[in-house]
C-alpha cells in the first residue's frame, strides 16, 4: 500500500506595515462604545495617513468587552530573563488577565512588550514624547481620540492581515501609533510580507505602470468562522491568493535577474520569499515634473500661496484615478546565526513548501458547508474573541 504524503504545517511568516505621513481624521475616524445585541461594547478607529502624492493609506485598531460579563479576559504573552537580567518576549509562555486588571503595575512587568498597543501623540513638559501602553485596544482607542489632532505627523506601524474565502480581504491592524519629524519628503507607506510562489505566479508587463503581475499566496491564522450562525472553531493556518505587483527598476535588467532567481518556481514546488514594497491606495504615485505644473499655478507658487511641493502633490492627486496596490521593490535581507556567526541573508527558500501542502480557506469552508458540521453553538454578533485568535496565531508563527 502506497503512503500517503504528509502536508507540510504553514507557517505564517512576516506580515508588517509603516505608514509615515499626516493623519486625516473625519467623522468616521472614531466609533466610541458601539453597543451590539449580544451586549459586545467596543471602540474602532479607522485612520487615513496621506502619505504623500495623494497616496492616503487607512489602518484600523479596535478592542471592547462585555460589560455585563464578570468573565471578560485578555490574552498576552509573557516574559523571560537572560543570565544578564535582560528581558525579553516569552511566546512560549501565554497566560489570560482579568480585563478589571488590564492597569495593575505589577501585572503589566510580566508582560511582553509584543502584546501592548503602543501610543506617543502627547508631548511632556520638555517637549519629549510621552508613551502610554495598552493590553487592549478598547483603551488604547478611547486615548487616541482624546489626544490626537487632525494633521498630525505620525508614524503608524502594524500587522497585516489577510481573511476571506471567495475573496481575500486585506486588512491594516495598528500596534503603535507615534509623532513624527519626518517631511514631506519623507512619508511612505511600506510593507514587509512573506508570500508563496508557484509555477504560474508571474505575470505579464504593465508597461503604464511600469509593474510586472505576481500572483502570490499569503498565509494567515483563521480562529473562527460561522455556517449558517453557528459558530465553528478552526484555529489554523490557510493559504490566500492575493495579488502583488512588482515593480520594474530603472534598469530592467536587474528586475529580470532577480525575477529569474527569487521568484521563478518550478512547477510542483513552492517557493517562500519575503519581500518589501510600497502601498498605493486612493491616487497612484507618480512622479511630477516642474514642467507638469500648469502655468497659473506656478503664479500661485509665485505668489508665495503655494510651495513648490505642495502643488506637485496637488497635480499628482488631479491626474491619476483610485487604486489599491502592493508593490514589490525587492526581497528581505534577513539574519541567520548567532553573535560572531550572525550573517545577512536573503529571506529565501524554495525547499520548504511543495504544491501540495497549500491548504486554501475556500476549500476547507466548503467541505465544513458540505459535511454540515456538528457544532451548533450560536455565533455572538462580536469579535469578542479577537484576543484568543491572536494568541493563537501567534502560537502558529
Amino acid at each position: 500500500m502506497e503512503k500517503k504524503e504528509t502536508q507540510a504545517t504553514l507557517k505564517k511568516g512576516k506580515s508588517q506595515f509603516m505608514l509615515i505621513g499626516e493623519a486625516k481624521i473625519n467623522d468616521y475616524t472614531f466609533k466610541i462604545d458601539n453597543e451590539y445585541d449580544s451586549g459586545w461594547t467596543d471602540n474602532q478607529f479607522n485612520i487615513g495617513i496621506d502619505c504623500g502624492n495623494g497616496n492616503v493609506v487607512y489602518a484600523e485598531l479596535s478592542g471592547g468587552y462585555f460589560p455585563n460579563n464578570s468573565k471578560n479576559l485578555l490574552y498576552v504573552k509573557g516574559v523571560k530573563t537572560d543570565e544578564s537580567g535582560k528581558k525579553t518576549d516569552d511566546f512560549t509562555n501565554s497566560f489570560t488577565i482579568d480585563w478589571d486588571d488590564r492597569f495593575d503595575e505589577n501585572i503589566i512587568e510580566t508582560i511582553a512588550e509584543s502584546s501592548f498597543i503602543t501610543v506617543g501623540i502627547e508631548k511632556d513638559s520638555k517637549g519629549k514624547t510621552f508613551v502610554k501602553k495598552f493590553i487592549s485596544g478598547y483603551d488604547a482607542v478611547e486615548y487616541i481620540k482624546e489626544h490626537l489632532e487632525n494633521g498630525a505627523v505620525l508614524n503608524v506601524k502594524g500587522n497585516i492581515e489577510y481573511s476571506g474565502s471567495d475573496n481575500t480581504y486585506i486588512k491594516k491592524k495598528i500596534t503603535s501609533v507615534f509623532l513624527s519629524k519626518a517631511t514631506p519628503e519623507e512619508y511612505k507607506a511600506v510593507f514587509t510580507q512573506t508570500i508563496l510562489l508557484d509555477s504560474a505566479s508571474i505575470g505579464k508587463e504593465d508597461k503604464e505602470k511600469n509593474t510586472i503581475g505576481l500572483s502570490a499566496y499569503t498565509v494567515d491564522y483563521v480562529g473562527k468562522t460561522k455556517i449558517d450562525k453557528k459558530k465553528v472553531e478552526v484555529k489554523k493556518n490557510f493559504t490566500f491568493p492575493v495579488n502583488f505587483e512588482v515593480q520594474i527598476a530603472e534598469n530592467p535588467e536587474i528586475t529580470s535577474k532577480m525575477m529569474t532567481k527569487y521568484f521563478k518556481t518550478k512547477k510542483g514546488c513552492i517557493t517562500e520569499i519575503t519581500v518589501e514594497g510600497n502601498i498605493i491606495e486612493g491616487a497612484s504615485v507618480v512622479n511630477i515634473s516642474d514642467d507638469d505644473i500648469p502655468d497659473d499655478i506656478k503664479e500661485l507658487i509665485s505668489m508665495g500661496l503655494y510651495t513648490e511641493e505642495e502643488a506637485k502633490v496637488k497635480c499628482a492627486v488631479g491626474s491619476t484615478s483610485r487604486e489599491k496596490r502592493m508593490v514589490i521593490i525587492r526581497p528581505t535581507v534577513t539574519y541567520v546565526g548567532e553573535g560572531d556567526n550572525k550573517k545577512p541573508t536573503v529571506a529565501f527558500d524554495d525547499n520548504k513548501y511543495k504544491e501540495t501542502d497549500l491548504s486554501f480557506f475556500s476549500t476547507f469552508l466548503a467541505n465544513l458547508e458540505d459535511n454540515n458540521s456538528n457544532d451548533d453553538t450560536e455565533i455572538a454578533d462580536t469579535e469578542d474573541n479577537e484576543d484568543e485568535d491572536l494568541l493563537n496565531m501567534l502560537n502558529n508563527l
